[in-house]
């Protein structure tokens, strides 16, 4: 039985080493080696494939368009073709080659997130949006393309060599929370307090009066502490959920408990007893690294372990500049790889992997870890009813699944309130939990 892989390229460039160690290695399970030495290609008894602008041998042949040949960005046309019910960028138009595409090309395109290098309009919060993705445009942001890919590639494999060995992958459910504001009422400070009394008395929002009176001054659970509900969610499915704590100073988009906080440090220490910790920067980090720093470094004083996973405070993602500024920080794991618009695979992947930064070609350590869905995004958005989301949320399920990929969903504290505006929300995470985890 075959396990091995011997792959010829003209020339052994960081893009080509990156997708192939991508694509073999972490998402089809199996050894693969690069040769530009073609008679020792020829002369090699095992299975073998030609990545090249022309065939040289019998062996399995896919045509290269020459991207991953290239270095540094430059404004390319991406063309794409029809293949098996979804659209293909780079085709090739060979009828030597395996794929009438660029298989390689077409995935290192999504995961190096090349188009988000290029110029583009960001939104209001200088963010690359939904809309502007190739993904979107043509209409595949809803289904992991590197993944489906991959197992093509492997089925072309298997097609001539049919006693192949490609393990067996498993699919695996990654729950994750941001939390931006742990309480609702509480813990917030008397300034902050009378000013919510004071918009709610503009507004005549006598149910917030009552509602927060009760919280502060009769002892009434504050609806966004929903963290014992969580942990009970971990006892009943078997969870291992990541926490992203926003941990900096109060400011137009930094809305969480003052740091210094006796009850939000217990709750953070609480909660690490449960589950991995992680830091949400800040809104302005991306523009003040050293602002990053001391925010990681005062988490890590509050749970007296190192922080080496975060996730970008309103999907705060500028390539390459926020994770080299993680990178410089020795945190080794990302999970904002998302849109905040849109549901679905932002770099058409649905399993971890290693950033490549294209400035410099090189693939660095840190592992980026995708997100499908966020509760914001299906209510805020989309504007979908609770039903209308859980249909939603079943449909990016099933598609990681078919790949046996990974499911990770980004939920916050405040729906698990099931109070004010997100009324019925509630039962939307208790149903993505079962359907996340049936095999």
């Amino acid at each position: 039985m075959m396990d091995k892989l011997l792959v010829f390229v003209p020339k052994k460039t960081s893009r080509v080493r990156y997708v192939f160690r991508l694509v073999f290695k972490e998402l089809l399970k199996v050894d693969c080696t690069l040769s530009s030495d073609l008679d020792e290609f020829l002369s090699a008894d095992s299975a073998k494939l030609v990545y090249a602008d022309k065939p040289y041998s019998d062996d399995i042949f896919f045509r290269s368009s020459g991207l991953l040949f290239e270095r540094g960005v430059d404004s390319i046309e991406t063309d794409y073709i029809e293949y098996e019910g979804n659209n293909a960028l780079f085709p090739v138009y060979d009828k030597d080659s395996a794929l009438p595409f660029d298989v390689f090309s077409a995935i290192f395109y999504l995961v190096s997130r090349y188009e988000e290098y290029q110029p583009y309009v960001p939104d209001a919060h200088g963010r690359f949006t939904a809309n502007l993705s190739f993904s979107y445009e043509l209409n595949f942001l809803d289904k992991p393309m590197v993944n489906i890919w991959s197992i093509i590639v492997r089925d072309v494999i298997l097609k001539k060599y049919k006693d192949f060995n490609f393990p067996k992958r498993n699919y695996r459910f990654r729950p994750t929370y941001d939390i931006d504001s742990a309480f609702s009422y509480s813990q917030k400070g008397l300034v902050r307090s009378i000013g919510g009394y004071f918009r709610a008395l503009r507004n005549m929002d006598w149910v917030e009066i009552m509602q927060r009176s009760r919280v502060l001054f009769s002892g009434f659970k504050d609806p966004f502490d929903t963290f014992d509900l969580q942990i009970e969610y971990q006892r009943r499915y078997n969870l291992k959920p990541i926490y992203f704590f926003l941990f900096g100073h109060y400011g137009e988009y930094d809305k969480n408990v003052n740091t210094r906080n006796r009850i939000f440090r217990f709750l953070i220490k609480k909660m690490g007893d449960y589950a991995q910790i992680g830091i949400h920067p800040s809104y302005y980090t991306n523009e003040n690294p050293e602002l990053l720093h001391k925010e990681i470094r005062y988490l890590e004083d509050v749970v007296n372990k190192e922080i080496t996973q975060s996730r970008q405070h309103f999907l705060k993602l500028k390539l390459p500049t926020t994770y080299r500024n993680l990178i410089e920080e020795d945190i080794t794991d990302d999970y904002s790889m998302g849109f905040a618009a849109l549901p679905g695979f932002r770099a058409g992947i649905c399993s971890p992997y290693n950033f490549y930064d294209l400035d410099i070609e090189v693939e660095t350590k840190l592992r980026v870890h995708p997100f499908m869905v966020m509760d914001g995004t299906l209510k805020d958005y989309m504007d979908l009813t609770p039903t209308d989301a859980i249909e939603q949320i079943r449909k990016l399920i099933d598609e990681v699944k078919k790949v046996d990929g990974t499911f990770t969903s980004l939920w916050h504290n405040e729906p698990l309130s099931d109070e004010k505006r997100w009324k019925g929300w509630r039962r939307v995470y208790e149903e993505l939990l079962v359907m996340a985890c049936e095999e």
